[in-house]
């Protein structure tokens, strides 16, 4: 009796379906992805048990340095940072921004100049922006500019949410001072920065 022959399947797949999808989605998310702009000021935060989630878009952050110091960041960098730009150039004539310090403003961290200063650090490389030595921005009663770039950062996305972020070492009076001129624009719900830590009455049942 004669063997039956049974014909052999081939094992090759075809990939291109899947290769298609996944360059589709490579391309997405690289569309997508905003990338975040390097600090200009790193904080030691205090800790906390909260768990509340900030979102990554639509935040105006003020951070407070050990120093004392006062800096000022606004996410969202295609929409609301040259929309912010525009209107304190506008507020302050004599600010007159070229397109190339624009564009640096639009791509830098956080900003603690004063604002006669801003062209200037403004215009610097990238490399000496990130090296040179911020002082603050005034938070003084006679001479509050932070109060100025909270009002307009606002005005240029009513939908942010304003946080701060001081270090463990900073002078409770600074961050007062923060918290007033926050109050003085009429802002009284804000989130505070801190790292996670573990909650001592979830520990219990371990």
């Amino acid at each position: 009796m004669p063997k039956v022959k049974i014909p052999r399947k081939s094992t090759t797949i075809d990939m291109t379906a899947m290769t298609d999808v996944a360059f589709l989605l490579l391309t997405f998310f690289m569309l997508t992805t905003q990338f975040k702009s390097d600090d200009s000021v790193i904080v030691d935060t205090p800790s906390s048990i909260s768990e509340i989630k900030l979102p990554d878009t639509d935040v105006l952050n003020i951070t407070v340095t050990k120093e004392g110091k006062v800096f000022f960041s606004i996410d969202n960098k295609n929409f609301s940072r040259e929309k912010l730009l525009t209107r304190m150039s506008a507020k302050y004539p004599n600010l007159n921004f070229t397109a190339e310090e624009e564009r640096a403003f639009v791509l830098s961290g956080s900003i603690g100049v004063p604002l006669n200063q801003l062209k200037g650090y403004l215009a610097l490389d990238e490399s000496e922006r990130k090296m040179y030595d911020q002082p603050g921005i005034p938070i003084d009663s006679t001479n509050n500019e932070l109060g100025d770039w909270i009002m307009q950062g606002r005005l240029s996305n009513p939908g942010v949410r304003i946080t701060i972020k001081g270090d463990q070492g900073s002078s409770w009076s600074v961050v007062k001072k923060v918290m007033d001129t926050l109050q003085d624009k009429n802002v009284n719900k804000f989130n505070l920065i801190t790292d996670l830590e573990a909650d001592p009455n979830k520990l219990k049942g371990l």
